[in-house]
């Protein structure tokens, strides 16, 4: 009785882990599929949402030129052309050469031929591998929705903590959807090394958020914007630091990660 039991929850577990593995696989193929429209519907989404808010920015009723314009253009096109650039890029995907030396020494693996690799059932950005491809790309308009709320559109003429504020906000938010982009498309294409890649972006990111702290803390912030910008930050720092502690011990010791990105396998 107790065999029977436990045969039919071991069915019941290989049927649950095929049908997570098909949806995977169907998720991923439709991010590939599909990465024009994503590409066009982001566009289409972040330039209105730019543009409502310069519309409903204090600032309304002051001049405005191109100082206006350009951070919203910058922000908007920064991760579509890293994309672009980034799938030409990465091209060869798993061709690409490898890393000299293996940082990532966790566990007990043996090298195998590329070929071999590419043979194995795990062998894919697929699995759980899906959903940190999602979380990547949802950094971007996650950043961008968030640049939008704490920094209004500014004038040509403004204060020099606004000015300097928002440029450092501005300078974040390109940069570090550029980069997660960047670390998408590497990820997708089998790059070998996405690992390494996002470990030195969970690091840039950090250290963006110090640097913005420090270089606005410097022009003289009021008090009252002081405040929200550190709980900001702070939020930043936070939500990093939960990803790498959530998603490194995934990078190091899963064998689907291992097998795709590293071509070893558990001795």
């Amino acid at each position: 009785m107790a065999s029977r039991v436990q045969h039919q929850l071991s069915g019941l577990i290989d049927r649950h882990r095929r049908r997570l593995a098909a949806r995977a696989a169907a998720i991923h193929h439709g991010l590939e599929a599909n990465l024009p429209k994503l590409v066009v519907g982001w566009m289409l989404l972040a330039m209105s949402a730019c543009s409502l808010r310069v519309v409903a920015s204090p600032t309304m009723g002051q001049g405005r030129g191109l100082e206006t314009a350009a951070p919203y253009v910058l922000v908007v096109l920064a991760p579509v052309v890293t994309l672009l650039f980034a799938l030409h890029w990465f091209r060869d995907g798993e061709a690409m050469p490898r890393d000299g030396v293996d940082l990532a020494r966790i566990g007990h693996w043996r090298k195998v031929a590329p070929a071999r690799a590419r043979a194995h059932a795990l062998y894919g950005a697929g699995g759980i591998m899906v959903s940190l491809l999602i979380g990547m790309l949802l950094n971007v308009p996650l950043r961008v929705t968030e640049f939008l709320v704490a920094i209004p559109a500014i004038p040509s003429d403004t204060p020099h903590w606004l000015s300097t504020l928002h440029f450092m906000m501005t300078l974040d938010v390109v940069v570090l959807t550029s980069l997660y982009t960047l670390a998408f498309c590497a990820a997708l294409r089998k790059v070998p090394f996405f690992p390494l890649l996002l470990g030195t972006i969970w690091l840039l990111d950090l250290t963006m958020q110090l640097v913005v702290a420090q270089v606005v803390a410097g022009a003289g912030l009021p008090p009252g914007v002081a405040a929200p910008l550190h709980t900001l930050l702070d939020g930043n720092v936070k939500k990093v630091l939960i990803s790498a502690a959530l998603w490194a011990p995934y990078l190091l010791l899963s064998e689907r990660v291992n097998i795709t990105y590293r071509h070893r396998v558990a001795a």
